[in-house]
């Protein structure tokens, strides 16, 4: 991802939580194929397979969008259950609602540095990152995208500049809008969310955004 995978590519900020997590583009791929591996040869899904997909922006969020478009499945994104679905991503809160969903379920506790969830997996859940760092680092392909020309024509649309920019997520809470935009146009992306807009120009100059949205 980028032209140098060795580059900050995806910046995440929570001012709630006053977390800062960077990852580089060669990191961020590994996520995304160890997604595709977990549903491929997890799930036994693959095209015309559609996951749910119950999360906030971040950049959790960013490898399990990507790790499904990559193995070819199409995403439901932001559906009040999982249910239809033939696997579900949730965050915490949503998969304590008790909804219905389909038989594979992760949860996501999208605690920093990527770390395992502590305490207990809500019933019918297994912890998306104990689960996902089962898988390799390299998704053998071939590489798929159910419906995701739509996406790029959407994301494309936007217009959005290359270079780096910083995405406002109460602002823009699609992901066309945070992480497909930014992608198309060959951005790096500076994700902040529960943002606290005093803070908002200060980092974006600490970044070296290029443009702000």
């Amino acid at each position: 991802m980028g032209k140098d995978p060795s580059l900050p590519f995806l910046t995440f900020y929570d001012d709630a939580t006053g977390e800062r997590t960077e990852l580089s583009g060669a990191t961020l791929a590994n996520w995304v194929s160890k997604t595709a591996n977990l549903l491929v040869d997890g799930c036994g899904l693959g095209p015309g397979d559609v996951a749910a997909v119950r999360l906030p922006a971040h950049w959790q969020t960013a490898a399990v969008l990507l790790g499904a478009w990559t193995a070819g499945l199409s995403v439901a994104y932001g559906e009040p259950t999982g249910a239809g679905a033939d696997v579900e991503f949730a965050s915490l809160t949503a998969a304590e609602t008790g909804a219905p969903g389909p038989a594979d379920r992760y949860v996501l506790g999208l605690a920093p540095m990527g770390l395992p969830m502590r305490g207990g997996v809500p019933d019918g859940f297994a912890d998306y990152v104990a689960e996902v760092r089962q898988f390799g680092d390299h998704y053998p392909g071939p590489v798929g995208g159910a419906g995701t020309e739509d996406l790029v024509e959407r994301a494309r649309a936007l217009g959005y500049p290359a270079g780096r920019v910083l995405v406002d997520a109460v602002a823009h809470p699609d992901p066309v809008e945070w992480l497909v935009a930014p992608l198309v146009a060959g951005a790096s992306i500076v994700l902040s969310v529960n943002s606290d807009p005093a803070k908002l120009e200060q980092r974006a100059a600490s970044e070296q955004a290029t443009a702000v949205l």
